[in-house]
């Protein structure tokens, strides 16, 4: 009888002349014909859960083959204290089991059963029987690549090394400002649509301040020791990245003017490419209720927590259901590691169909803040060669006729004042953010400003008449009044 919190109960099986892999197929038969369910089989062992019946809870087994013997544990489920000498009952059966079968099975027999087993074996398989083996490492071990956790430390390693270089660059630790995280690649639909899409990557790697990175490095070593074992490298670093540039392309489809930054994107992405995976066979169905339940809560409380607003969920959502497509796109080559082809084809078309929707959006993402650039260069090119004409009058005024110089005013500056005036109404159909409305209604009063001063002008050389000074003098006042707003961004 054992005690513990869970009870539980080791012991060894002993074999004579069998091969590791003999004799795991050996205690495989035997499990099966205990009618347990097996949950995953590696080349160095299984875990399974015995029967339900009045006289077994369920108990967890996990079995390690070693050079002639195999270790076996038998481990009651969390709500039981006192197993009643039910975990060692189940390795007990499970000896008498070998004992029965092992006579019908030559090695022979048990080398070609092993054969036509191998191709199926979970890919766990090649990697690690249990996220536990990883974290047995010690803390330095999560950030250190082993086969079946490879791609998840070294995404991991990008994103803190990114964080440190921007730390020893004087960005703020806590807060980074919207100028340092534009300055090392954050998402910005202004800029982002101005060609630079490399943003659209770059992002999945800048964090807003170390919180907001430690909630993210935590959110990705939870899924990715789940989920990369499954998965593979190439599977796993394709859902990322493409996930990853999924909910950038949604975030600057979303939200015209906010400054994106984070890996949370990818992140919801792979997580949705697992809530895909758990609503297949592909997981036994005892550990896909929980893990369906936990990474469900996961998702939902932070979709919900983004509806409160200052978190960028556009990029939560579109990585969410592009992983939720890519899981169910990669399911068929996951359930046969064997036929790599049929992953590298999945793989291309994923790619082709990303990448393409992804360029697809991009393209047709109205950039009203750069097109209000372009129609800023153009205002600055006009008001420089309108405002020229107070250096063609102070330059030898004598020499220049009457009709010269009112020419220069009404087609050189009038004009000018009144094409800038024209650019400034086709702003209005612009999605501008509130400060650029703003400051667009001064240059409306600046530009008729202007004009008065220049009509008056026009006035009094064509008049020979001085009797409009005070007038000129008033407007430039007001005009430099409205300049000195604009400096100071009021």
């Amino acid at each position: 009888m054992a005690f513990g919190m869970p009870p539980k109960y080791v012991a060894d099986i002993n074999f004579e002349n069998l091969q590791p892999h003999q004799i795991l197929v050996l205690t495989l038969e035997a499990a099966k014909k205990l009618s347990w369910t097996i949950r995953e089989i590696t080349e160095s062992g299984f875990s399974a859960h015995t029967k339900m019946s009045l006289r077994s809870y369920g108990e967890g087994i996990v079995l390690k083959v070693e050079e002639g013997h195999v270790r076996v544990q038998s481990s009651s489920n969390g709500g039981v204290i006192i197993d009643l000498g039910r975990n060692k009952k189940n390795i007990d059966q499970l000896a008498a089991a070998i004992n029965e079968i092992k006579d019908g099975l030559s090695p022979g027999i048990l080398d070609q059963k092993f054969h036509e087993l191998k191709p199926s074996l979970s890919a766990i398989a090649q990697t690690v029987s249990n996220p536990k083996a990883v974290l047995k490492g010690g803390l330095f071990a999560l950030f250190k690549p082993v086969k079946g956790y490879f791609i998840t430390p070294i995404l991991i390693d990008l994103n803190i090394l990114m964080f440190l270089l921007m730390i020893i660059s004087g960005v703020s630790l806590l807060s980074p400002t919207t100028e340092s995280l534009i300055k090392w690649g954050a998402n910005f639909r202004p800029i982002t649509l101005e060609g630079e899409w490399w943003r659209l990557i770059t992002n999945c790697f800048l964090h807003i301040g170390i919180i907001h990175l430690l909630f993210n490095m935590y959110a990705l070593l939870y899924v990715g020791l789940l989920l990369e074992p499954y998965m593979g490298k190439t599977k796993f670093l394709v859902a990322y990245l493409l996930t990853g540039i999924a909910g950038s392309v949604t975030s600057i489809g979303w939200h015209p003017f906010t400054v994106s930054a984070g890996a949370s994107g990818a992140i919801f992405g792979m997580y949705g490419v697992f809530l895909a995976l758990l609503t297949t066979n592909l997981i036994e169905k005892s550990s896909r209720k929980a893990l369906l339940f936990s990474i469900g809560i996961f998702v939902f409380y932070n979709l919900a927590n983004g509806v409160k607003g200052g978190i960028d969920n556009a990029a939560h959502v579109g990585g969410l259901l592009s992983g939720i497509i890519i899981g169910y796109a990669y399911l068929p080559s996951i359930k046969k590691p064997a036929a790599r082809s049929r992953g590298f084809i999945v793989t291309i078309f994923l790619i082709f169909l990303v990448l393409g929707c992804s360029a697809i959006i991009y393209h047709s993402i109205p950039n009203d803040i750069g097109e209000y650039d372009q129609k800023m260069d153009a205002f600055e090119k006009n008001e420089k060669q309108a405002l020229s004409i107070y250096r063609y009058l102070a330059n030898n005024p004598k020499d220049y006729s009457k009709d010269s110089v009112l020419h220069e005013i009404s087609d050189h500056g009038i004009a000018l004042w009144n094409k800038n005036l024209s650019l400034l109404d086709g702003m209005t159909k612009l999605n501008l953010p509130d400060t650029l409305k703003n400051r667009d209604q001064k240059l409306i009063d600046y530009y008729h400003l202007r004009i008065q001063v220049y009509q008056l002008l026009y006035t009094e050389i064509k008049k020979d008449s001085l009797n409009f000074s005070d007038s000129v003098a008033f407007y430039n006042q007001q005009i430099l009044s409205i300049i000195q707003e604009l400096k100071a961004g009021k």
